[in-house]
């Protein structure tokens, strides 16, 4: 399919009419219902909507049951069972009960929604979306259910679960709808895909190159909607940059084909606004590019003997980092920690291995140089691939079995892996989590030392890591152009890095007996993750983070995630979702309702 269909009008069949449509100019209602309250569907209205969308609307029980009740309880097999598999990402993804983060201590835990509709088309997703808007219901979206702020789950809710959604189709020529510009080559993704089948079918089938995630479960829509950063983003920008079309349902029910000829705004807006806030994504139409001969990883980690060692490493690494690292070719991060070790996990493109060595080779003779002052806690690991191997599973498992994990659930697919680096995120419940954009300014001769200095000082409370593919200075001009038509914050576009501070717990959940986390220890961290955040905090002048990876009770998020683009946004908003149906935590309009989404304020 060379272009995606022409705009349509998807409903359910009657279902306004059926389901009790509000009047036009009625005032939106400031309360949505939950089970239990006398406007919630009875079972002839959930009944119609299943038959909307083809019976495929499920009721939702919380997988958890296994570890309550019975004589073992947390103990038991089916127990024990359940939480193996929440390290599993494919388990997670295929469950529309989970999410792949549990929770956040004192945020939120992860529950289910009261039904899922199993979405498989986009006339599925607009009959949703007419039921929940008719009903006043609260409406999650989930792809991969990836997002750390729990925007994809909510009690007493209905889930629109696009996971079923995972169409891919290739074009040697695409050109948007109702515009008159150059074909390009292009790869059409439905919203539940996930990047590793998306990377599969582009690279490692057809030896193209598409902007995406790092972590291969991720689902590709919210990516998209959130900005969009991957491991080589050093080089091709932000993944939203690259968006072409997109198909979205809207509060209205409406199935609309936007792009920049057809609905400007609502393109743009789409191009880093946050997933959830305006609509449901249901198809995606992304750039892709040549692939360059290599991709690889460069690997190690480096123990200074005391604090005043380490003190030289940070500034020795910030140093060599701005001459040979601060460049297109050099992506993902290298972590600071308490004990004393710099811990590097970078990727690196367009470079064969041994012009990666090289690059390398100026600190790693600096290092050897000082062995009672510095050692190598794990010797380096330089090592290239055939860029259209980088995401073939089998070439992977074969070749470099250490940097996979497979799904080991009998019967999986020999495709499902992910990478190994993603598998403390895998279910993880949140302890605290900060990040900041820090501009490339730092990276020059005269504020070096302080880079440095707030590097360690950060060191000290807590480890923290720079990710350096999530902030575009460097970038080549174009990827930095591309960028700056999207509703992201501008400061990532004059960033080096994103600074990153975190702590977590294995899969926990609150007040499940057995698998409670221990709140006073999450607490603990949660402090030494702000105090590690602070003397890099006193470098910016202006606060910008990124908003998939922030704090869950940042204060000042509009200016944080968008800056500038915020009143834009809001104006989007206003026009696509007047009565705020779309709602997710420290999204667009989020801020007129209570912080569960049931409750408008004012």
């Amino acid at each position: 399919m060379r272009r995606m269909r022409r705009r349509t009008l998807l409903r359910a069949g009657g279902a306004a009419a059926l389901l009790g449509a509000r009047p036009a100019g009625a005032a939106a209602p400031l309360r949505r219902v939950r089970p239990g309250d006398p406007g919630w569907p009875d079972d002839a209205a959930w009944h119609g909507l299943s038959n909307a969308v083809g019976g495929r609307l499920m009721a939702l029980r919380t997988p958890l049951i296994a570890c309550v009740g019975g004589p073992d309880g947390a103990s038991s097999p089916a127990c024990l069972a359940l939480f193996k598999e929440l390290k599993n990402p494919y388990f997670i993804n295929a469950n529309p009960a989970l999410t792949q983060t549990s929770g956040w201590m004192d945020a939120w835990t992860s529950k289910p929604s009261a039904y899922a509709v199993l979405a498989r088309s986009t006339a599925d997703v607009a009959a949703a979306v007419d039921f929940a808007r008719t009903r006043n219901l609260r409406l999650v979206v989930k792809g991969g259910g990836h997002a750390y702020q729990g925007t994809s789950n909510a009690e007493d809710s209905l889930l629109i679960w696009t996971q079923p959604m995972s169409a891919i189709s290739l074009h040697d020529a695409f050109v948007p709808d109702g515009c008159s510009v150059p074909p390009v080559p292009a790869v059409t993704v439905e919203a539940g895909a996930i990047w590793m089948r998306v990377y599969d079918a582009v690279t490692t089938g057809a030896g193209r190159y598409v902007q995406g995630g790092g972590c291969a479960t991720v689902g590709v829509a919210g990516l998209i909607q959130s900005g969009g950063f991957g491991s080589f983003s050093k080089r091709y920008g932000l993944a939203a940059a690259g968006l072409l079309q997109a198909e979205i349902v809207t509060a209205d029910g409406r199935a609309r084909v936007v792009n920049a000829c057809t609905d400007p705004e609502l393109f743009w807006a789409l191009k880093g606004g946050g997933g959830g806030s305006l609509g449901v994504v249901t198809r995606l139409t992304l750039r892709t590019h040549d692939l360059p001969d290599w991709f690889g990883g460069a690997f190690l980690t480096v123990r200074a003997s005391d604090e005043a060692a380490f003190r030289d490493l940070t500034a020795r690494f910030v140093a060599f980092y701005a001459e040979r690292l601060f460049n297109p070719n050099w992506g993902e991060s290298v972590t600071f920690r308490p004990d004393n070790s710099l811990a590097v996990t970078m990727v690196f493109q367009g470079l064969d291995q041994s012009a990666a060595r090289a690059a390398w080779q100026p600190f790693l003779d600096w290092i050897a140089a000082a062995p009672s002052r510095f050692t190598l806690a794990e010797p380096p690991r330089i090592q290239a691939v055939r860029a259209r191997d980088f995401w073939n599973p089998a070439y992977l498992l074969k070749n470099v079995p250490e940097a996979v994990l497979r799904d080991d659930r009998p019967g999986a697919p020999a495709g499902n892996v992910f990478w190994a680096g993603n598998l403390g995120e895998t279910g993880w419940f949140l302890h605290g989590y900060d990040s900041a954009w820090l501009p490339a300014s730092l990276l020059d001769p005269g504020a070096q030392g302080r880079l440095a200095d707030a590097l360690f000082a950060a060191s000290r409370r807590w480890r923290v890591a720079l990710h350096f593919n999530k902030g575009l200075a460097g970038a080549p001009q174009e990827a930095v152009a591309a960028a700056r038509d999207t509703a992201i914050n501008p400061a990532a576009l004059g960033a080096f890095a994103l600074a990153i501070s975190a702590a977590a717990g294995p899969p926990a959940f609150v007040g499940l007996p057995g698998h409670t986390p221990d709140l006073g220890v999450a607490r603990a961290q949660a402090k030494s993750v702000r105090a590690a955040m602070e003397p890099l905090r006193a470098l910016l002048p202006a606060p910008a983070t990124y908003l998939s990876e922030s704090d869950y009770f940042a204060a000042d998020w509009q200016q944080g995630f968008w800056g500038a683009n915020h009143p834009r946004l809001r104006a989007a908003k206003q026009r696509y979702d007047p009565d705020g149906l779309f709602f997710v935590h420290h999204g667009v309009g989020s801020e007129d309702w209570s912080r569960d989404g049931f409750e408008r304020r004012g």
